[in-house]
Protein backbone atom coordinates (compact mmCIF):
# COMPACT_ATOMS: atom_id res chain seq x y z
CA UNK A 1 0.00 0.00 0.00
CA UNK A 2 3.03 2.51 1.12
CA UNK A 3 4.34 1.73 -2.17
CA UNK A 4 1.35 1.97 -4.31
CA UNK A 5 0.85 5.82 -2.94
CA UNK A 6 4.16 6.92 -3.40
CA UNK A 7 3.80 5.24 -6.89
CA UNK A 8 0.80 7.65 -7.69
CA UNK A 9 2.43 10.89 -6.03
CA UNK A 10 5.38 10.36 -8.20
CA UNK A 11 3.23 10.38 -11.12
CA UNK A 12 0.58 12.72 -10.61
CA UNK A 13 1.25 15.99 -12.57
CA UNK A 14 3.34 18.62 -11.46
CA UNK A 15 2.96 22.26 -12.92
CA UNK A 16 5.13 24.45 -10.72
CA UNK A 17 7.59 25.37 -13.60
CA UNK A 18 4.79 25.34 -16.07
CA UNK A 19 1.85 27.31 -17.13
CA UNK A 20 -0.95 26.13 -15.73
CA UNK A 21 -4.69 27.58 -15.86
CA UNK A 22 -7.76 26.62 -14.24
CA UNK A 23 -11.22 27.63 -15.72
CA UNK A 24 -14.01 27.57 -13.19
CA UNK A 25 -17.96 28.60 -12.66
CA UNK A 26 -16.86 30.39 -9.54
CA UNK A 27 -13.90 31.81 -7.69
CA UNK A 28 -13.73 33.47 -4.59
CA UNK A 29 -10.56 35.26 -4.55
CA UNK A 30 -10.47 36.71 -0.60
CA UNK A 31 -9.46 39.73 -1.32
CA UNK A 32 -10.03 42.84 0.50
CA UNK A 33 -11.81 43.73 -2.29
CA UNK A 34 -14.01 40.50 -1.93
CA UNK A 35 -13.91 40.17 -5.12
CA UNK A 36 -15.59 36.81 -7.14
CA UNK A 37 -15.46 36.22 -10.71
CA UNK A 38 -18.76 34.10 -12.12
CA UNK A 39 -16.83 32.47 -14.02
CA UNK A 40 -13.28 32.85 -12.86
CA UNK A 41 -9.79 31.60 -14.26
CA UNK A 42 -6.53 31.45 -12.63
CA UNK A 43 -2.92 31.32 -14.42
CA UNK A 44 -0.32 29.77 -12.52
CA UNK A 45 3.26 29.81 -13.69
CA UNK A 46 6.58 28.91 -11.80
CA UNK A 47 4.82 28.33 -8.76
CA UNK A 48 3.15 31.70 -8.74
CA UNK A 49 -0.47 33.49 -9.54
CA UNK A 50 0.18 34.88 -12.92
CA UNK A 51 -3.74 36.31 -13.55
CA UNK A 52 -6.51 36.28 -11.36
CA UNK A 53 -9.90 36.99 -12.86
CA UNK A 54 -12.38 36.56 -15.68
CA UNK A 55 -11.94 33.87 -18.60
CA UNK A 56 -9.83 35.10 -21.03
CA UNK A 57 -7.89 33.59 -24.29
CA UNK A 58 -5.98 30.80 -23.47
CA UNK A 59 -2.33 30.70 -25.11
CA UNK A 60 -1.34 26.97 -26.78
CA UNK A 61 1.64 26.73 -24.29
CA UNK A 62 -0.50 26.69 -21.71
CA UNK A 63 -2.25 23.17 -20.02
CA UNK A 64 -6.17 23.74 -19.59
CA UNK A 65 -8.07 22.07 -16.72
CA UNK A 66 -12.04 23.37 -17.07
CA UNK A 67 -14.00 22.76 -14.41
CA UNK A 68 -17.65 24.98 -15.31
CA UNK A 69 -19.31 23.62 -12.76
CA UNK A 70 -16.84 24.48 -9.36
CA UNK A 71 -16.03 26.70 -7.36
CA UNK A 72 -12.50 27.96 -6.83
CA UNK A 73 -10.56 29.53 -3.71
CA UNK A 74 -7.27 30.00 -1.33
CA UNK A 75 -6.24 26.58 0.21
CA UNK A 76 -6.91 26.88 4.11
CA UNK A 77 -5.19 28.43 6.92
CA UNK A 78 -4.67 26.60 9.89
CA UNK A 79 -2.52 28.36 12.95
CA UNK A 80 -3.36 26.11 15.79
CA UNK A 81 -2.23 22.24 14.53
CA UNK A 82 -0.77 19.62 16.03
CA UNK A 83 -0.99 16.83 13.40
CA UNK A 84 3.02 17.02 12.27
CA UNK A 85 4.60 14.45 14.18
CA UNK A 86 4.79 13.22 17.66
CA UNK A 87 3.37 15.58 20.22
CA UNK A 88 6.03 17.58 22.15
CA UNK A 89 5.95 18.73 25.56
CA UNK A 90 8.85 19.28 28.24
CA UNK A 91 7.12 18.57 31.42
CA UNK A 92 10.32 19.62 33.66
CA UNK A 93 10.33 22.98 33.41
CA UNK A 94 6.94 25.37 33.69
CA UNK A 95 8.46 27.46 30.49
CA UNK A 96 10.40 26.85 27.51
CA UNK A 97 11.23 29.17 25.21
CA UNK A 98 13.56 27.49 23.96
CA UNK A 99 12.15 24.63 22.63
CA UNK A 100 11.33 23.79 18.67
CA UNK A 101 8.54 22.11 17.17
CA UNK A 102 11.17 21.46 14.23
CA UNK A 103 12.67 17.76 15.19
CA UNK A 104 8.99 16.24 15.21
CA UNK A 105 8.11 17.44 12.07
CA UNK A 106 7.28 14.29 9.47
CA UNK A 107 6.40 15.45 5.98
CA UNK A 108 3.57 14.05 4.33
CA UNK A 109 2.93 12.04 6.86
CA UNK A 110 -1.08 10.40 6.50
CA UNK A 111 -2.99 12.97 8.87
CA UNK A 112 -1.54 15.97 6.73
CA UNK A 113 -2.30 14.24 3.42
CA UNK A 114 -5.49 13.86 4.63
CA UNK A 115 -5.30 17.65 5.68
CA UNK A 116 -4.52 18.61 1.84
CA UNK A 117 -7.22 16.29 0.42
CA UNK A 118 -9.45 18.47 2.14
CA UNK A 119 -8.29 21.68 1.17
CA UNK A 120 -6.05 22.96 4.08
CA UNK A 121 -2.59 24.04 2.09
CA UNK A 122 -0.49 25.53 4.86
CA UNK A 123 -0.46 24.55 8.55
CA UNK A 124 1.16 26.36 12.01
CA UNK A 125 2.50 23.34 13.96
CA UNK A 126 3.27 23.81 17.39
CA UNK A 127 4.37 22.29 20.46
CA UNK A 128 1.27 20.97 23.14
CA UNK A 129 -0.37 22.75 25.86
CA UNK A 130 1.62 20.73 28.95
CA UNK A 131 3.48 23.94 30.25
CA UNK A 132 2.85 28.09 30.33
CA UNK A 133 5.20 28.29 27.50
CA UNK A 134 5.31 25.43 24.98
CA UNK A 135 8.08 26.48 22.35
CA UNK A 136 8.17 27.33 19.04
CA UNK A 137 6.62 25.99 16.10
CA UNK A 138 6.71 25.58 12.47
CA UNK A 139 4.45 26.93 9.49
CA UNK A 140 4.65 24.64 6.95
CA UNK A 141 2.48 23.66 3.39
CA UNK A 142 0.70 20.41 3.53
CA UNK A 143 2.76 18.54 -0.04
CA UNK A 144 2.29 15.46 -0.54
CA UNK A 145 4.52 14.88 -3.77
CA UNK A 146 7.94 14.15 -2.48
CA UNK A 147 7.72 15.72 0.81
CA UNK A 148 11.06 16.72 2.81
CA UNK A 149 11.66 19.49 5.43
CA UNK A 150 13.08 21.91 3.07
CA UNK A 151 10.23 21.96 0.52
CA UNK A 152 7.50 22.39 3.03
CA UNK A 153 8.83 24.64 5.50
CA UNK A 154 7.06 28.19 4.97
CA UNK A 155 8.76 29.77 7.79
CA UNK A 156 10.50 28.57 10.55
CA UNK A 157 10.15 29.73 13.52
CA UNK A 158 6.92 30.60 12.65
CA UNK A 159 5.87 31.89 15.89
CA UNK A 160 5.66 30.73 19.72
CA UNK A 161 2.94 28.64 21.53
CA UNK A 162 2.11 29.67 25.18
CA UNK A 163 -0.57 27.66 27.41
CA UNK A 164 -1.93 30.57 29.63
CA UNK A 165 -4.82 28.44 31.40
CA UNK A 166 -6.49 24.90 31.26
CA UNK A 167 -3.89 22.35 30.35
CA UNK A 168 -1.27 24.12 32.96
CA UNK A 169 -3.03 23.36 35.71
CA UNK A 170 -3.52 19.73 35.35
CA UNK A 171 0.10 19.50 36.61
CA UNK A 172 1.08 17.96 40.11
CA UNK A 173 -1.19 20.34 42.27
CA UNK A 174 2.02 21.39 44.15
CA UNK A 175 3.65 22.62 41.07
CA UNK A 176 3.48 26.62 41.84
CA UNK A 177 2.45 26.83 38.03
CA UNK A 178 -0.68 25.18 38.46
CA UNK A 179 -2.53 28.78 39.87
CA UNK A 180 -3.53 31.30 37.61
CA UNK A 181 -1.64 33.97 39.29
CA UNK A 182 1.56 31.04 39.47
CA UNK A 183 0.88 31.13 35.95
CA UNK A 184 0.96 34.49 34.98
CA UNK A 185 3.95 35.16 37.24
CA UNK A 186 6.23 32.49 34.91
CA UNK A 187 5.13 33.84 31.67
CA UNK A 188 5.72 37.66 32.80
CA UNK A 189 9.16 36.56 34.38
CA UNK A 190 10.80 34.95 31.24
CA UNK A 191 8.66 37.16 28.73
CA UNK A 192 10.43 40.45 30.44
CA UNK A 193 13.85 38.82 30.60
CA UNK A 194 13.05 38.63 26.57
CA UNK A 195 12.56 41.83 26.35
CA UNK A 196 15.03 42.87 28.52
CA UNK A 197 17.90 41.30 26.83
CA UNK A 198 16.39 42.42 23.40
CA UNK A 199 16.50 46.52 24.46
CA UNK A 200 20.24 45.84 25.56
CA UNK A 201 21.39 43.90 22.47
CA UNK A 202 22.68 41.09 24.55
CA UNK A 203 22.43 37.21 22.91
CA UNK A 204 21.18 34.65 25.41
CA UNK A 205 20.35 31.57 22.80
CA UNK A 206 17.72 30.00 25.23
CA UNK A 207 15.72 33.02 25.29
CA UNK A 208 16.75 35.17 21.47
CA UNK A 209 13.72 33.80 19.51
CA UNK A 210 11.60 35.04 22.48
CA UNK A 211 13.16 38.20 22.15
CA UNK A 212 11.75 38.41 18.73
CA UNK A 213 8.49 37.95 19.88
CA UNK A 214 8.64 40.64 22.32
CA UNK A 215 10.03 43.64 19.84
CA UNK A 216 7.21 42.53 17.12
CA UNK A 217 9.13 40.03 14.73
CA UNK A 218 7.41 36.99 15.26
CA UNK A 219 3.81 36.73 16.61
CA UNK A 220 2.56 34.49 19.83
CA UNK A 221 -0.09 31.91 19.74
CA UNK A 222 -1.45 31.48 23.01
CA UNK A 223 -4.17 28.72 24.44
CA UNK A 224 -6.61 30.26 26.66
CA UNK A 225 -10.12 29.86 27.21
CA UNK A 226 -12.92 30.89 29.42
CA UNK A 227 -14.42 34.75 29.56
CA UNK A 228 -11.44 35.40 32.82
CA UNK A 229 -8.55 33.55 30.76
CA UNK A 230 -8.92 35.35 27.67
CA UNK A 231 -9.21 38.63 29.20
CA UNK A 232 -6.46 38.34 31.31
CA UNK A 233 -4.12 36.83 28.31
CA UNK A 234 -5.25 40.07 25.83
CA UNK A 235 -4.15 42.32 28.81
CA UNK A 236 -0.56 40.83 28.90
CA UNK A 237 0.04 40.11 25.74
CA UNK A 238 -1.70 42.88 23.41
CA UNK A 239 -1.77 46.11 26.05
CA UNK A 240 1.46 45.26 28.51
CA UNK A 241 3.82 43.77 26.48
CA UNK A 242 2.31 44.85 22.98
CA UNK A 243 3.59 42.11 20.66
CA UNK A 244 1.59 40.66 17.81
CA UNK A 245 -0.94 38.64 20.24
CA UNK A 246 -3.64 35.77 19.33
CA UNK A 247 -5.80 34.64 21.85
CA UNK A 248 -6.38 30.91 19.98
CA UNK A 249 -9.59 29.19 21.75
CA UNK A 250 -11.18 31.48 23.51
CA UNK A 251 -14.16 28.31 24.19
CA UNK A 252 -16.56 27.80 27.05
CA UNK A 253 -17.69 31.25 27.82
CA UNK A 254 -14.98 32.96 26.32
CA UNK A 255 -16.94 34.51 23.95
CA UNK A 256 -18.21 37.08 26.45
CA UNK A 257 -15.32 38.64 26.95
CA UNK A 258 -15.40 39.79 23.18
CA UNK A 259 -16.30 42.82 23.64
CA UNK A 260 -13.18 43.85 26.06
CA UNK A 261 -11.44 41.28 23.08
CA UNK A 262 -12.27 44.02 20.49
CA UNK A 263 -11.44 47.13 23.11
CA UNK A 264 -7.73 45.90 23.06
CA UNK A 265 -7.57 45.23 18.97
CA UNK A 266 -6.70 41.59 20.08
CA UNK A 267 -7.12 38.80 17.38
CA UNK A 268 -8.98 35.53 18.17
CA UNK A 269 -7.90 31.90 16.39
CA UNK A 270 -11.08 30.09 17.73
CA UNK A 271 -11.45 26.16 17.98
CA UNK A 272 -11.73 23.78 18.12
CA UNK A 273 -15.49 24.26 20.31
CA UNK A 274 -17.00 26.72 18.24
CA UNK A 275 -20.57 26.38 20.22
CA UNK A 276 -21.26 27.07 24.25
CA UNK A 277 -23.96 24.96 25.21
CA UNK A 278 -23.40 24.50 28.91
CA UNK A 279 -20.71 27.00 29.95
CA UNK A 280 -22.76 30.03 30.20
CA UNK A 281 -26.44 28.37 31.68
CA UNK A 282 -28.41 30.35 29.63
CA UNK A 283 -30.80 27.94 28.07
CA UNK A 284 -29.66 27.86 24.60
CA UNK A 285 -26.93 27.02 21.96
CA UNK A 286 -24.53 30.04 21.91
CA UNK A 287 -22.85 30.12 18.56
CA UNK A 288 -19.33 31.20 19.50
CA UNK A 289 -17.52 32.32 16.00
CA UNK A 290 -20.71 34.55 15.41
CA UNK A 291 -20.17 36.17 19.06
CA UNK A 292 -16.87 36.83 18.62
CA UNK A 293 -17.59 38.69 14.84
CA UNK A 294 -20.36 40.68 15.99
CA UNK A 295 -18.42 42.13 18.84
CA UNK A 296 -15.66 43.58 16.50
CA UNK A 297 -12.99 41.11 17.18
CA UNK A 298 -10.05 42.05 14.40
CA UNK A 299 -9.00 39.65 11.95
CA UNK A 300 -10.96 36.62 13.63
CA UNK A 301 -9.83 32.84 12.57
CA UNK A 302 -10.56 29.63 13.14
CA UNK A 303 -8.82 26.45 13.89
CA UNK A 304 -9.04 22.56 14.22
CA UNK A 305 -6.76 21.92 16.99
CA UNK A 306 -5.84 18.63 15.40
CA UNK A 307 -6.03 16.12 16.23
CA UNK A 308 -8.74 17.07 18.49
CA UNK A 309 -10.83 17.94 15.24
CA UNK A 310 -9.42 16.20 12.32
CA UNK A 311 -7.93 18.38 10.13
CA UNK A 312 -9.76 16.91 7.39
CA UNK A 313 -12.81 18.63 8.44
CA UNK A 314 -11.35 21.92 8.88
CA UNK A 315 -14.09 23.11 6.38
CA UNK A 316 -16.52 21.78 8.97
CA UNK A 317 -15.52 24.82 11.82
CA UNK A 318 -16.61 27.28 9.41
CA UNK A 319 -19.39 25.20 8.37
CA UNK A 320 -21.09 24.83 11.69
CA UNK A 321 -20.15 28.10 12.72
CA UNK A 322 -22.42 29.54 9.54
CA UNK A 323 -25.34 27.54 10.97
CA UNK A 324 -25.31 28.80 14.31
CA UNK A 325 -25.31 32.53 13.30
CA UNK A 326 -22.11 33.34 11.78
CA UNK A 327 -21.70 34.79 7.78
CA UNK A 328 -20.79 31.69 6.00
CA UNK A 329 -18.78 34.24 4.03
CA UNK A 330 -16.80 36.00 6.63
CA UNK A 331 -16.35 32.03 8.21
CA UNK A 332 -14.21 31.61 5.04
CA UNK A 333 -12.05 33.91 5.57
CA UNK A 334 -11.26 33.03 9.02
CA UNK A 335 -9.82 30.14 7.24
CA UNK A 336 -8.25 31.90 4.62
CA UNK A 337 -7.12 35.70 4.70
CA UNK A 338 -7.08 36.18 8.03
CA UNK A 339 -5.02 33.91 9.57
CA UNK A 340 -2.76 34.49 7.31
CA UNK A 341 -2.97 38.44 7.86
CA UNK A 342 -2.66 37.85 11.52
CA UNK A 343 0.44 35.88 11.16
CA UNK A 344 2.17 38.11 8.36
CA UNK A 345 2.47 35.96 5.63
CA UNK A 346 -0.47 37.25 3.61
CA UNK A 347 1.87 38.68 1.09
CA UNK A 348 2.46 34.70 0.28
CA UNK A 349 -0.57 32.71 1.31
CA UNK A 350 -4.86 32.87 2.31
CA UNK A 351 -6.01 34.92 -1.01
CA UNK A 352 -5.79 34.71 -4.77
CA UNK A 353 -3.78 37.16 -6.04
CA UNK A 354 -1.30 38.52 -8.63
CA UNK A 355 2.20 37.54 -6.98
CA UNK A 356 0.95 35.23 -4.24
CA UNK A 357 1.53 31.72 -3.80
CA UNK A 358 -0.61 29.50 -6.23
CA UNK A 359 -2.00 27.35 -3.73
CA UNK A 360 -5.41 26.60 -5.04
CA UNK A 361 -8.68 24.62 -4.24
CA UNK A 362 -11.44 23.53 -6.81
CA UNK A 363 -14.01 22.36 -4.82
CA UNK A 364 -17.56 20.72 -6.10
CA UNK A 365 -19.39 23.22 -4.77
CA UNK A 366 -19.20 25.88 -1.65
CA UNK A 367 -16.48 25.14 0.57
CA UNK A 368 -19.05 25.59 3.31
CA UNK A 369 -21.43 23.05 2.01
CA UNK A 370 -20.45 19.65 3.81
CA UNK A 371 -22.33 17.78 0.58
CA UNK A 372 -19.49 18.84 -1.75
CA UNK A 373 -16.04 18.12 -2.13
CA UNK A 374 -12.18 18.98 -3.30
CA UNK A 375 -11.82 18.20 -7.18
CA UNK A 376 -8.10 20.28 -6.95
CA UNK A 377 -5.49 21.32 -4.42
CA UNK A 378 -2.69 22.95 -5.58
CA UNK A 379 0.66 24.30 -3.57
CA UNK A 380 2.54 26.33 -5.42
CA UNK A 381 1.32 25.33 -8.46
CA UNK A 382 2.07 21.56 -7.88
CA UNK A 383 -1.14 19.18 -8.11
CA UNK A 384 -0.91 18.19 -4.34
CA UNK A 385 -4.18 16.19 -4.70
CA UNK A 386 -6.13 15.23 -7.77
CA UNK A 387 -9.44 13.13 -6.45
CA UNK A 388 -9.88 11.26 -10.22
CA UNK A 389 -6.11 9.85 -9.33
CA UNK A 390 -6.01 9.93 -5.18
CA UNK A 391 -9.62 10.25 -3.94
CA UNK A 392 -9.41 5.95 -3.64
CA UNK A 393 -6.63 6.08 -1.10
CA UNK A 394 -7.93 9.04 1.31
Amino acid sequence: MVMRLLLLLLAAPAFGGERLVLRVGKLLTMSDADTIYAPGMVVCEEGKLTYVGPPREVSADATLLDYPDSWCAPGLVDLHTHIHGPGINDMVRAVNPELRARPCVIPGNAAIRRGCAAGVTTLFGIPGSGTNMGGFGVLYKARMRQPTYETIVLRDPGGLKVAQDSNPQRRNATDFGVTRAGQSWNIRDVALRAKAAAAQGRRDPALDELSRVMTGDLPVLIHTAGSEGVVNTARMWKVDFQTRCVVSHGSFDGWKAAPALARMGCPVNHGPRTVDYFASHNGRINGTSAEFVRAGVPLFSLNTDSGVVPEEEFFLQGAMSARYGADSYAMLKAMTANPAKVFGIEHRVGSLEVGKDADVVVWTGDPLDPRVHTRLVLIEGDVEFDRDEDGRLF
